[in-house]
């Protein structure tokens, strides 16, 4: 197995697009599993892990690595085609010729909801989302290898949101924020909190496990500061190394009871039937270059923005808010 595969087909991208599939390589890229193990780690049924698994086969992401017979039963080993996998080295093409907008960024609800209503929009548009933190969705706009990123990363000097990360990261750059939503984050936990678990403090105790987000991520990046403050060293946090690319599957992993708490949303808490302890709301923003606003897909991914119907599906996700859905703030430049 190659250390890292360098990915430089567009389409490649669409079947990574799915959060759902990008959780299912990540696994194997660790480890070899059957469509059983996967499906108990992950809590989905294994025709469900199935067709995703056969798409990232075809995809040449993940391969048939050994077939063993166990009381009767055949069960098949899928391994990942590589320990890492880059998009680096991807040229997009235009959103308007591809039929698709590309995005490199945070996991979000709301932004899934975003490309169902864009599919159902009759535009011939898709969005691609592909989770893979804030700072990375930044880094990835800069370099021209997406058409824009979502992110909510806190300045902990001014409290302001991603405005000074945009700016230290796209200084020579015309782009403009636009708000998906805001949104409450708290610590998820089994049902009943049956730890008892109250505040991040509690992360320091010997029989709590942590699942955490990834490096890069908003979230990732918010607890660090927080344990910072609160004198809890990483080392100090059990489980503090183990990731979940994705809010959803932060939650799936304490259901499972591979982890007893973790940091997350509000709706992922509650899709899951976890319990949820509140604790901060924060602002997630889109990032635009202001080049391309002008053209139709922005557009149209404008008009669904601030429509009424998108709103109230936002606000319908637990711990979201859409009273600034849509609102759009210029930076470094101004709007065509």
């Amino acid at each position: 197995m190659p250390s890292i595969q360098f990915l430089q087909d567009f389409a490649l991208i669409r079947t990574l697009a799915d959060p759902r599939r990008l959780d299912i390589l990540r696994r194997l890229m660790a480890n070899p599993a059957t469509l059983a193990h996967l499906g108990r780690a992950i809590g989905q049924h294994p025709a469900w892990v199935r067709h995703h698994l056969k798409q990232l086969e075809a995809a040449g992401l993940v391969e048939l690595v050994r077939v063993q017979v166990s009381g009767g039963f055949v069960e098949k080993y899928y391994q990942a085609t590589a320990q890492a996998f880059s998009v680096q080295q991807v040229i997009l093409p235009r959103a308007a010729e591809s039929g698709a907008l590309v995005l490199m960024g945070s996991h979000d609800l709301a932004l899934e909801l975003l490309s169902q209503e864009l599919l159902g929009a009759g535009a011939g548009l898709q969005l691609l989302a592909l989770p893979v933190g804030s700072l990375e969705g930044l880094v990835a706009l800069r370099q021209g290898f997406s058409h824009l990123t979502g992110c909510h990363l806190l300045d902990f000097e001014s409290g302001e949101y991603n405005r000074s990360y945009v700016r230290h990261l796209l200084p020579d750059r015309a782009v403009s924020l636009v708000t998906l939503a805001h949104r409450q984050q708290g610590l998820l936990v089994y049902p009943g909190n049956p730890l008892g678990l109250h505040s991040l403090q509690d992360l320091g105790r010997d029989d709590v496990r942590l699942i955490n987000r990834n490096r890069g991520s908003g979230t990732r990046l918010w607890l660090d500061e927080q344990l910072r403050r609160l004198g809890i060293l990483p080392a100090q946090v059990r489980g503090y190394d183990r990731e979940a690319p994705t809010h959803t599957g932060l939650a799936q992993a304490i259901l499972a009871g591979q982890a007893d708490v973790g940091l997350g949303l509000q709706a992922a808490a509650s899709q899951a039937g976890l319990g949820f302890i509140p604790l901060f709301q924060e602002r997630y923003d889109l990032v635009l270059p202001q080049e391309q606003v002008g053209e139709n897909s922005f557009q149209v991914l404008g008009e669904l923005l601030s429509g009424k119907d998108f709103h109230r599906r936002v606000e319908a996700l637990p711990g979201y808010a859409a009273s600034h859905t849509g609102e759009l703030v210029p930076l470094h430049g101004k709007m065509p």
